[in-house]
């Protein structure tokens, strides 16, 4: 077993990348419109490309993982990922900004990808005695952990140092997933024992409770991403915040509050009404978007931002377990679902990014005493306080497990 908790660990280390994958270009996104002139579409068409490239990814991956096998598979995931973020600092040094980080964004999303469809079925594996019961939460808790440690750490060397070195940090972060490459050469995993075929296909799309699982994840991702992604430049911009007092009190509070919201829900594993938490989670978070934009001082507002975080932290990997639990899914499950939590990911922040340029060109912004910048950033987190109140009320119609009564 103890070879196992080896497996469990790299798992873990493969949500850490995740998160570098997710959460590092954010933190450059003020410096990328003023340094290389990107609008507020092309800054979120980064985000849209990222969970795009995923999402295709993650179909790909649903038909053909099990035939490659996980390891070959996690092994090209961490390899793209190091490509990826060497190609986010080095390549707009070379070709020009906005097709360089295209490329890059694209090459690391492929490595996540990967790592979202291959990484759940790989715990979910693991012998029931090198793992609590919460496993599948705890794992996303390392996503936050990691989103912590990338605002973190980021913001403190562009605090000390400024941008003019920025291209060496996505560099350096590289090295987690090169890291990770290295212990999936030798880790125990079990490889799936029953292939994905069109019949396993078939058979989740005649569960009505997986149609409904489909929309809860596309929120999920939604909810969770409009923060995560736009908190940076909606603290700096939106609420005239200094940058490393920003990123500090926006996404790194958030992060350390989901953190600690998926480690205690992970802790408390079946010990909790997983269906009820989701659904008083994500009023939570309804009421947490309407705090970021109303609420009257700007550390209220950034403090509604951190508070997201707990909110939604339960919700992708709460879901991943309701839906295992009713359906028996295998990797075809858990690769649909995240296609689903992708589109969400992409889906929400490229939507509040389009309703923001529309609302910076709608020269309505000093009927309301604010700059085009802050009323563009007010309405698109308004916008996308839509899908924690979608999640909200698809949660009051998703079905008790019918051996558990919850």
């Amino acid at each position: 077993m103890y070879g196992f908790k080896k497996t469990l660990h790299a798992c873990y280390r493969g949500y850490i990348t995740q998160a570098i994958v997710v959460n590092l270009a954010p933190l450059f996104f003020v410096f990328f419109r003023e340094e290389f002139g990107l609008s507020f579409g092309e800054i979120a068409s980064l985000t849209a490309v990222n969970f795009f490239s995923q999402i295709l990814v993650d179909f790909v991956a649903v038909l053909f993982v099990d035939k490659f096998g996980y390891r070959p598979s996690l092994l090209a995931a961490h390899a793209a990922a190091v490509l990826g973020l060497v190609g986010m600092g080095l390549l707009p040094q070379i070709f020009p900004a906005y097709p360089a980080l295209l490329c890059a964004t694209v090459l690391y999303a492929v490595g996540s990808g990967l790592i979202e469809v291959i990484v759940s079925p790989v715990v979910d594996n693991i012998p029931r005695e090198a793992k609590s019961s919460g496993a599948m939460i705890l794992l996303h808790a390392f996503y936050s952990w990691g989103q912590m440690l990338v605002v973190l750490l980021t913001t403190l060397v562009i605090g000390i140092f400024g941008y003019r070195f920025w291209y060496l940090i996505p560099v350096a972060w590289a090295a987690v997933p090169f890291v990770n490459f290295i212990s999936f050469l030798t880790v125990p995993i079990r490889e799936p024992e029953n292939k994905t075929d069109l019949g396993e296909m078939k058979r989740l799309f005649s569960h009505k409770v997986f149609f409904l699982a489909i929309l809860m994840m596309i929120t999920s991702g939604s909810s969770e991403m409009v923060i995560s992604q736009w908190a940076s430049m909606f603290a700096e911009k939106g609420l005239g915040v200094a940058k490393t007092v920003g990123d500090v009190l926006g996404p790194c509070l958030f992060a350390f509050f989901m953190a600690i919201g998926r480690t205690w829900f992970g802790m408390k594993g079946d010990r909790i009404d997983l269906r009820k938490c989701l659904t008083l989670l994500s009023l939570g978070a309804f009421g947490c978007y309407l705090g970021a934009v109303f609420l009257p001082h700007p550390l209220l507002s950034l403090l509604a931002v951190a508070m997201t975080g707990f909110m939604v932290s339960a919700m992708w990997p709460g879901m991943l377990n309701l839906s295992s639990a009713r359906l028996a899914g295998g990797t075809a499950m858990f690769g649909l679902l995240a296609v689903a939590g992708d589109v969400g990911c992409s889906f929400g922040p490229a939507l509040a990014g389009r309703i923001s340029d529309l609302a910076l060109s709608s020269g309505l912004a000093e009927s309301f005493g604010m700059s085009a910048d802050q009323f563009g950033l007010k309405a698109g987190i308004l916008f996308a306080s839509l899908f924690p109140a979608v999640m909200f009320v698809g949660m009051l119609f998703f079905p008790k497990d019918k051996k558990t009564g919850v």
